[in-house]
């Protein structure tokens, strides 16, 4: 895996060759008349994860896919360390249900070898899948693997891609307790490497384990942004207690 950590510390925030921080002021997103998102001022920077939580229709994806630029705002700026466009291949993707290439899990990260402009080697092909907990299973179909385990071929695909950061849709949702825990641990070690993380989740206690900040949404609009600590022990506002709590935020 890429050590991006001694990287960081040389570029520091802000610094020529790095995407980080990246900056959204007065961000507005709407499908149609519906505002999905509204008025988000937010800076991601460098450092340990960021997990964005809400209830379901806060406009937690929404963000995601603006801040890797799938989707434009409707209204307000988004900047990478100052500047409008991103460096390509700086960031990566991954959904919460990934789609797999109809060939081999070796071909797969073969693919996302070459997409990323880097020689497809065996050894490297390797290297990944054992990174993911994958070693062994090159040859076998993609679309035949568990749930679990296409989504740490996908987690192989992006980190071929050596991204700066890694945007994760709730990595999680629907997997088994030992599929989960297996997909938390690649997390906690690309987070560790370097690699900015930030993910949505459902899961509290996953955003326990995982988050250094917590982003919280509700309604689309950026309600609470605390680290995560003082977020699970002192919620500043209403809406964040009572999600903690799990009472419902309509």
């Amino acid at each position: 895996m890429l050590d991006r950590t001694a990287h960081n510390v040389a570029i520091g925030a802000g610094v020529v060759g790095s995407d980080l921080p990246i900056r959204l002021t007065g961000v507005d997103y709407r499908a149609g008349t519906v505002s999905i998102l509204c008025g988000i001022d937010l800076e991601i920077s460098a450092g340990l994860p960021t997990v964005l939580l809400g209830p379901n229709g806060s406009g937690k994806t929404t963000l995601l896919k603006l801040v890797m630029g799938l989707i434009a705002p409707t209204a307000g700026t988004i900047t990478y360390n100052g500047r409008e466009r991103p460096t390509p291949g700086s960031r990566a993707f991954v959904f919460q249900k990934p789609m797999m290439l109809r060939r081999s899990v070796a071909a797969n990260v073969a693919y996302a070898l070459k997409a990323a402009g880097r020689r497809p080697d065996r050894l490297e092909i390797a290297r990944l899948l054992a990174e993911v907990g994958l070693a062994g299973m090159e040859d076998r179909p993609a679309r035949k693997l568990s749930g679990g385990e296409q989504q740490r071929l996908a987690l192989a695909r992006v980190l071929a891609r050596e991204p700066e950061v890694l945007f994760l849709d709730e990595p999680t949702a629907s997997l088994d307790p030992a599929s989960t825990k297996a997909v938390e641990d690649i997390v906690a070690r690309v987070a560790r490497s370097g690699v900015k993380i930030v993910m949505t989740t459902h899961d509290l206690g996953q955003a326990r384990r995982l988050a250094s900040e917590v982003v919280f949404l509700a309604k689309g609009r950026l309600i609470e942004r605390a680290p995560a600590e003082a977020f699970f022990t002192q919620p500043a506002t209403d809406e964040a207690r009572r999600f903690v709590a799990g009472e419902l935020v309509l």
